[in-house]
């Protein structure tokens, strides 16, 4: 079973693919705040905090996974899990601080510890061709909202909110242990430590780690902003008489494709990017993509008949680039820092999403609930974020190395 298949491939898809239903927020968010008692504003920051411990546990146990993927990928299994099924617990007692806890940062944990877990490993064994094997990694991650999406409707109306939670739970714990039993680096493979002191103040210090750093925090932002509202924005467009453009059946149908294009947008840009002198071109390709459908979809009247197709076409372009601005990621930084602590780097790097989960949907929020503002001048908000993003791509960020020993 020496296979990259078997021994990479897989097992990154059955751990991201179970983490990565963080992305299926929108679908019951309102449902979790109408069965608590609490304002969809208040149980906003559940998402929140759950990408806020993503980035900062992935940025603290770098280390960890650089050391012993397996034990990661158990650590993993087991904060995720009890986060799901915690989460379900505190909905069926009412208890929003328990949905922060759980929800929010024993889930949060085990997102970032599973997200770091393949990736290295991927690159190792795809180590031709690095961005195809980081898109394969994160690409579950994408398809996870357009699997479970239907799925999590379903069961919700079948058994209850609660009693969703519980059930995924353990169906997660089955498919990411069974991740963890495949997963392998190439034999004959050794980490060798760094001979000094790994230092990550120093990478903040780098103008091109800042540069990334930077570049990849806004490209999440304006993703988020986006991916955490998707319903709401598709309940808002009316036609003329005053009635919903798209049914709910359709909206979830939407939401679901979104995620599609999420997943091909991992794989697709990052392998593109295999075939550039540079890497960092493919950035600005989806910078200048996403910030073409973001003003497109804010200067559009509303009523107007084009309006809707537009905006779906945005949801889909902004999925993709948002999911290629992860898969490619980890290759850049090799290329800037090379391999020999990129688990560490990544996780470093990781800290702009975690950022991010403070500043993406709370940025919607703001708009629409604070400023109470239309859901289109969302867009206009993040065409602003793409166009500062293509700018420190272009300027800040350069093609100088900083190898270390």
């Amino acid at each position: 079973m020496e296979n990259r298949w078997i021994r990479a491939a897989l097992p990154a898809l059955l751990i991201h693919g179970c983490i990565g239903t963080v992305y299926a927020w929108s679908v019951f968010k309102q449902a979790i705040a109408s069965q608590i008692g609490a304002s969809v504003a208040n149980v906003e920051w559940a998402f929140s905090l759950a990408i806020l411990f993503l980035g900062l546990s992935a940025a603290l146990l770098g280390h960890f996974v650089e050391k012993d993927i397996k034990k990661s990928a158990l650590l993993a299994t087991f904060f995720f899990t009890v986060g799901m099924i915690g989460t379900g617990i505190s909905i069926q007692q009412k208890s929003l601080i328990g949905i922060y806890l759980f929800y929010g940062v024993v889930m949060g944990i085990g997102l970032g510890i599973g997200y770091l877990t393949p990736v290295k490993n991927l690159m190792l064994w795809f180590k031709e061709n690095k961005g195809l094997g980081t898109g394969l990694a994160v690409a579950g991650f994408g398809l996870a909202k357009m699997i479970f999406s239907p799925i999590m409707v379903s069961l919700q109306l079948t058994f209850g909110l609660w009693q969703m939670f519980v059930i995924l739970g353990f169906v997660f714990a089955i498919l990411m242990l069974m991740g963890w039993v495949l997963i392998q680096k190439p034999a004959g493979w050794v980490e060798v430590p760094l001979k000094q002191a790994f230092k990550p103040w120093a990478f903040f210090k780098n103008r091109n780690f800042i540069g990334i750093w930077l570049m990849f925090y806004l490209n999440i932002t304006a993703g988020l902003a986006i991916i955490s509202q998707e319903k709401d924005i598709l309940m808002e467009l009316k036609s003329s008489s005053g009635s919903l453009v798209f049914s709910l059946a359709a909206m979830t149908t939407i939401i679901s494709i979104d995620a599609f294009f999420n997943a091909a947008g991992r794989i697709g840009f990052a392998t593109w990017s295999d075939n550039l002198k540079d890497r960092n071109t493919i950035y600005q390709i989806i910078f200048i993509l996403s910030l073409v459908v973001s003003l497109l979809s804010f200067t559009l009247p509303n009523y107007n008949n084009f309006l809707p197709i537009v905006i779906v076409i945005a949801f889909f372009s902004i999925n993709a680039g948002y999911g290629g601005g992860f898969s490619a990621l980890p290759p850049l930084l090799a290329d800037r820092f090379g391999m020999r602590a990129i688990s560490k780097i990544h996780g470093l790097a990781l800290t702009a999403w975690a950022a991010a989960g403070l500043t993406g949907n709370q940025l919607a929020s703001l708009i629409v609930h604070g400023l109470k503002l239309p859901y289109q001048d969302v867009f206009l908000a993040i065409a602003v974020l793409y166009l500062l993003a293509l700018a420190i791509s272009r300027y800040v960020v350069t093609p100088r190395r900083m190898l270390l020993d």
